[in-house]
């Protein structure tokens, strides 16, 4: 294409001209680079808190954590299981042993997420075979906050109670195959209620120092036949916990609680018919638990763990038969508590060793019986007479975890009643699937 003289004038022409228009233009002075630079940074800031939010309340919607945990095994004793008797400490609730046999125990499922930027909410299903069936049973569901000031939290619904250490932990976090005997004898196995928690984390740096109080509606063993009054159970407890240099830990608390009882029944978990005697009364129950944990070297830990539960009651007993019925005063007095180590001696290798016992110190004044039999004769049939020796138990345990979703553990334990031993074996296997939670201190 050929161009013309006009052409080739106007093009030599132009950076001359685009030279005198920027001389004649006023000078604007460029931005400071520093204020650009935190305009910039202040979007992206607003950008970024904009997407968190929106990605929390995705996950809220569509992604909750949700866990499925397996927990089972074969247990076998010596004693048949279903005759499991304690001298003055009739059990109620869930307690008792683990059925003989292969079977499934306390398995759990779990959702949970932070609601929004105020709540976090828990769901936990449990399922387990009982003669055949399998119950199931809504352990958990709850909601808490995550933002009150000063380190106040509040949670709400129904949950396990943070009496003393194992209790307000699942039964697939404990280190036993089986629960101590003072929990199984005072609490039933494990206390949970409907009911509210507020607590308080303290200001101070040198130790960690929690201040909580329950509120529980009085449903559950240890106290019953109170569903609808909220308060029947309060709890209190200080919790404080700290480390002494970077290889050791500790925690130490003590609880605290008042229970009214109307017409709680005992007989145990193997015994929905309600036998046995049927208190009303009062109830305080105290609890002392501390732990001491150091880390060694090449993945080895140790774990020093023990509790000691005392709980006093005073009321009335009932016991009705089929050839009449009999009426105690009573007063009562039991505690027990179970001291257990453990050792880490290789990364995924631990092995244990657990002493726990049960005492009970009971006073029964008849004070009615139209059952045709002896006054001491009836009050013995209530299992609240408490005579001989303490009952007693040691076990040990070794468990081999291949990854943190999986567990298995060998228990053999020997438990001595009434001048009897029961040799107790169990075999237990824990899978998790799905995410779940760390386990607290």
């Amino acid at each position: 294409m050929m161009f013309g003289p006009m052409t080739a004038v106007r093009t030599a022409a132009f950076p001359m001209f685009l030279t005198a228009l920027a001389g004649a233009l006023p000078v604007v002075a460029a931005p400071e680079r520093g204020a650009a630079d935190r305009d910039h940074e202040t979007r992206i800031q607003a950008l970024e808190a904009r997407l968190a939010a929106a990605e929390s309340r995705a996950d809220n919607r569509f992604n909750p954590a949700v866990s499925l945990v397996l927990q089972g095994g074969w247990a076998a004793f010596d004693q048949p299981a279903e005759s499991v008797e304690w001298p003055g400490l009739p059990l109620g609730g869930e307690a008792g042993p683990h059925p003989e046999g292969l079977a499934l125990w306390e398995s759990e499922l779990t959702a949970s997420a932070n609601i929004d930027h105020l709540f976090f909410g828990q769901a936990t299903l449990g399922f387990h075979e009982h003669d055949g069936e399998t119950e199931t049973d809504v352990e958990e569901a709850f909601i808490e906050t995550l933002a009150l000031p000063a380190g106040l939290g509040v949670r709400m619904g129904r949950f396990y109670s943070d009496l003393g250490y194992l209790n307000g932990r699942h039964s697939h976090a404990w280190d036993f195959a089986d629960a101590p005997m003072v929990y199984q004898a005072l609490l039933g196995g494990q206390y949970g209620d409907d009911g509210l928690r507020a607590t308080w984390l303290a200001p101070v740096s040198s130790v960690l120092m929690e201040v909580g109080a329950e509120l529980f509606r009085g449903g559950a063993y240890p106290a019953g036949g109170l569903d609808g009054d909220v308060g029947a159970v309060w709890l209190g407890f200080v919790r404080l916990g700290g480390d002494l240099g970077v290889l050791h830990s500790w925690q130490l608390s003590v609880s605290h609680g008042e229970i009214d009882v109307d017409a709680r029944a005992a007989g145990g978990h193997d015994d929905h018919d309600h036998a046995g005697p049927v208190f009303s009364g009062d109830a305080t129950l105290s609890a002392v638990s501390a732990v001491w944990k150091t880390q060694l070297s090449k993945g080895r830990s140790w774990v020093l763990q023990a509790e000691y539960l005392y709980r006093d009651e005073n009321g009335f007993v009932d016991l009705v038969e089929d050839s009449g019925a009999a009426q105690f005063g009573y007063d009562g007095e039991q505690d027990g508590g179970y001291i257990q180590t453990l050792y880490q001696f290789r990364p995924r290798w631990r092995a244990g060793f657990r002493y726990d016992w049960v005492g009970a110190d009971n006073q029964l004044v008849a004070l009615s019986n139209t059952t045709g039999e002896a006054d001491d004769d009836v009050a013995e049939e209530t299992g609240l007479v408490s005579a001989g020796d303490d009952p007693s138990r040691w076990a040990l345990m070794l468990d081999w975890s291949p990854s943190e979703f999986s567990r298995l553990r060998l228990q053999y334990a020997q438990a001595e009643v009434d001048d009897r031993s029961d040799d107790q074996v169990h075999l237990q296997y824990i899978v998790t699937l799905g995410a779940h939670g760390a386990h607290r201190f």
